[in-house]
């Protein structure tokens, strides 16, 4: 399971399990992806149970 960060400036992955972390970034600075990895953390389970219910 993952999780795409887009941004005008680039664009991020994240794995969602076994844990979260960072899989690709495209251009995104490091204060950016430190912003995104908080925001998926902070909503992991709304963005699983998103995720699940689509796939």
């Amino acid at each position: 399971m993952h999780v795409h960060v887009a941004h005008t400036g680039g664009e991020a992955k994240f794995w969602l399990e076994p844990q979260i972390e960072l899989a690709m970034n495209h251009g995104l600075s490091d204060k950016q992806l430190n912003e995104a990895s908080s925001l998926v953390q902070d909503h992991f389970e709304e963005i699983a149970h998103a995720w699940r219910s689509y796939f």
